[in-house]
């Protein structure tokens, strides 16, 4: 009777711990998973912390291992360190995500640097570096883990910037690797519609994050823009202006519209987040002229009436989504 008993406890224990692991891979299934580049701070590290509070499991890719300790620390988040320019760092991060049988819902391509300086006195390494990062990165980080996203019907978004929209002067190599973003995301959205994957850009306007001093430092580093430009003067005020770069605003906003991205039944194509009126006016203000611009005396000049016949067309496609 006694042996009968103990085989009835083994039984109902096997059964139980049957039960809790099969619970444990469903819920592990059903958590949805996204890579987010340049987690380690700033923009990156707030997408990922709320990401990561609001039911989604986060991969925090970061450049140096010394940065994997305190994302690992979250709940809901494990940090996988790789160069998004080193293909063998992306493809053995793209098998360890694998490896864990989450699957990959998300992937916001969010690593970038800036490079500053005069078109006409830029180092083109300088150049070479900046594009490297901002847009050779996403784009093998997202053929690495493309395979995943279909596989999901999931998400793709890269982190541009109204940078993207707009040109200032001495910005000119970050302008031009945000401008690509701009293409790449049009081009790629139309590719994947088919396999049911929606492709986005989030563009930040000035938030505080760390990409001022590391710019900051790169340039006195190296040098590249020395006291010896025909710019100096403007030199020495950009350097003024990158110290306060980290005590902008809390990058919270963009962080929302990345959770809004991955979380809405009908995310926009295009988020353009800034932490004041004027930044939005002045990019907005730079599309219309950029409209206004291509339209002057071409052949097929449009008139007035025309014009605005277009933006109504365009308004009631975007007022007739859904939100």
């Amino acid at each position: 009777m006694k042996h009968f008993k103990l085989i009835v406890v083994m039984v109902i224990m096997s059964f139980a711990g049957f039960s809790q692991a099969a619970k444990e891979q469903t819920d592990t299934a059903a958590q949805k998973a996204i890579l987010v580049t340049g987690a380690s701070s700033g923009i990156g590290l707030r997408m990922t912390q709320l990401l990561s509070q609001n039911g989604f499991y986060v991969y925090a890719g970061v450049l140096h291992k010394d940065e994997m300790g305190a994302l690992n620390a979250l709940d809901n988040v494990t940090a996988v360190q790789f160069d998004v320019r080193k293909q063998d760092e992306i493809d053995a991060a793209a098998k360890f995500v694998q490896a864990q049988g989450r699957g990959l819902y998300g992937l916001i391509n969010n690593a970038g640097v800036s490079i500053f300086g005069p078109m006409i006195e830029l180092p083109v390494e300088q150049l070479e570096y900046q594009m490297d990062v901002n847009v050779y990165g996403p784009f093998r980080v997202t053929q690495a883990f493309a395979p995943l996203i279909m596989e999901s019907k999931g998400r793709i978004a890269t982190t541009g910037s109204i940078a993207g929209i707009l040109s200032p002067a001495f910005m000119g190599a970050y302008s031009m690797s945000k401008h690509a973003i701009e293409a790449y995301t049009d081009a790629m959205a139309q590719e994947m519609a088919r396999y049911d994957v929606s492709v986005h850009v989030i563009e930040p306007g000035n938030y505080g994050t760390n990409i001022g001093n590391a710019a900051k430092q790169r340039l006195l580093a190296q040098n590249y823009w020395n006291e010896k430009s025909r710019y100096n003067k403007e030199r020495q005020g950009l350097l003024a202006r990158l110290d306060q770069t980290e005590k902008g605003p809390d990058p919270i906003d963009v962080a929302e519209a990345a959770l809004h991205l991955m979380q809405s039944d009908s995310p926009k194509s295009r988020y353009m987040v800034t932490a004041t009126p004027a930044q939005a006016d002045i990019t907005l203000r730079r599309q219309i002229s950029k409209m206004l611009e291509l339209n002057a005396e071409q052949v097929h000049q449009f008139n007035r009436e025309q014009l605005i016949k277009l933006l109504d067309e365009e308004l009631a496609k975007t007022s007739g989504s859904k939100k």
